[in-house]
């Protein structure tokens, strides 16, 4: 469904006392799960679940903790999202959003498919994204005033 929540996840370490921030449209829920019901993708088990539409989940405790879409066949379009969490002081968690490669202009990690997918972020220690995930949408812009600029001052 348009972002692939493992491969985010990979290599990140998040501690007791991280949060995640989930933004995400209507029509989704973030839903904390068990280990079995994330790998089954079986939805109404949810140990929490909130639709919000802005959820924040405090990492209180080490070990996996589970995330799931409850709507019907958003987990298993991808949809889910697994993190371990280190005891206090372990390791950095990251302000980081995971990204598809392909957006809209409503969503940062929508493809052109009709369902959004949620954003996802982790406060706590904090990791900056590489300038190309900060600038690419100003390139064009940036782009176009060089371009400007040089018309202005050179052709004419």
């Amino acid at each position: 469904m348009g972002v692939d929540y493992s491969t985010w996840a990979t290599g990140k370490t998040f501690n007791v006392g991280d949060s995640l921030l989930f933004n995400y449209p209507s029509g989704h829920t973030v839903d904390e799960v068990s280990a079995s019901d994330y790998q089954s993708c079986t939805a109404g088990n949810a140990i929490t679940s909130d639709k919000s539409g802005a959820t924040t989940i405090s990492l209180k405790t080490a070990g996996t903790h589970y995330f799931t879409c409850g709507a019907m066949g958003h987990c298993s379009g991808g949809m889910k999202l697994a993190v371990t969490v280190a005891a206090a002081g372990g390791g950095g968690g990251g302000s980081t959003t995971p990204s598809s490669g392909t957006t809209t202009p409503s969503s940062g990690t929508t493809t052109s498919t009709a369902t959004p997918t949620p954003d996802t972020t982790t406060t706590g220690t904090t990791s900056h994204p590489s300038a190309s995930e900060t600038l690419s949408p100003f390139i064009p812009l940036l782009i176009s005033g060089v371009a400007a600029i040089f018309y202005f001052f050179v052709i004419s």
